[in-house]
């Protein structure tokens, strides 16, 4: 049963008058026919009212302690799965961006959802390869074949899914000097000065415009004899 607040009042229950308190909170069915009172705030209880901040079946929606009403109430998504995510709606997301996974194909950045093979981290560039199938991985200036063909702007666990770049400006980077850059022998990382040992691969990969900003232009690589 709820619990009981100091109010009473009378019921005719099957024509006998008796005396019942009223309930500021709700337990649920045990407390069906019982008479509701406001609570210390001065407003019935959520318990009452079957109010939810929440997603919850059959619930009155209420706003969050931030004032509005939750995405998962809303069905808002940031990012786009695909057709199982159809029929929901687009959510900013933490950039106060429209995610380019929920655009069509063709509209805005060229970009890719391809899991990711390894933990991947912002401003990394990648490499794609084939492993079971097409998976996103460091991109590397020691060894042939993992010259950069793109990068994440989010950090990623390995298994997880990445939003790979293909062209445009990297901003995850940092401590980028303004010119040209290349791919570096630190995988994921890029440097000023282009490679020099036997073996390694010198690829360009475009031109800091800033310390924090990298436009993505790949030169074919060419690997060291």
């Amino acid at each position: 049963m709820g619990t009981a607040s100091t109010k009473k009042f009378i019921k005719n229950n099957a024509g006998v008058l008796t005396e019942e308190a009223a309930l500021t909170t709700s337990a649920g069915a045990g407390d069906a026919d019982r008479v509701p009172a406001l609570n210390a705030s001065g407003i019935l209880d959520d318990t009452i009212l079957n109010a939810s901040a929440s997603s919850s079946a059959n619930a009155v929606v209420k706003q969050t302690a931030a004032g509005i009403i939750a995405p998962a109430v809303l069905n808002a998504t940031v990012s786009s799965a695909g057709a199982g995510d159809a029929a929901k709606i687009v959510q900013l997301d933490g950039t106060g961006k429209i995610d380019s996974t929920v655009l069509p194909v063709g509209v805005g950045p060229d970009v890719a959802t391809i899991a990711a093979s390894e933990n991947l981290a912002a401003g990394d560039f990648v490499n794609i390869h084939n492993s079971s199938g097409a998976k996103a991985r460091k991109a590397d200036a020691t060894t042939a074949g993992k010259e950069a063909h793109g990068f994440v702007l989010s950090a990623v666990t390995s298994g997880n899914n990445a939003t790979v770049y293909f062209e445009g400006t990297n901003t995850g980077v940092t401590a980028a000097t303004p010119g040209p850059v290349y791919l570096a022998t630190t995988a994921g990382g890029f440097t000023a000065t282009a490679p020099s040992g036997s073996g390694n691969v010198v690829q360009r990969l475009g031109v800091a415009i800033s310390a924090t900003a990298i436009n993505f232009e790949p030169h074919p690589p060419v690997v060291l004899a």
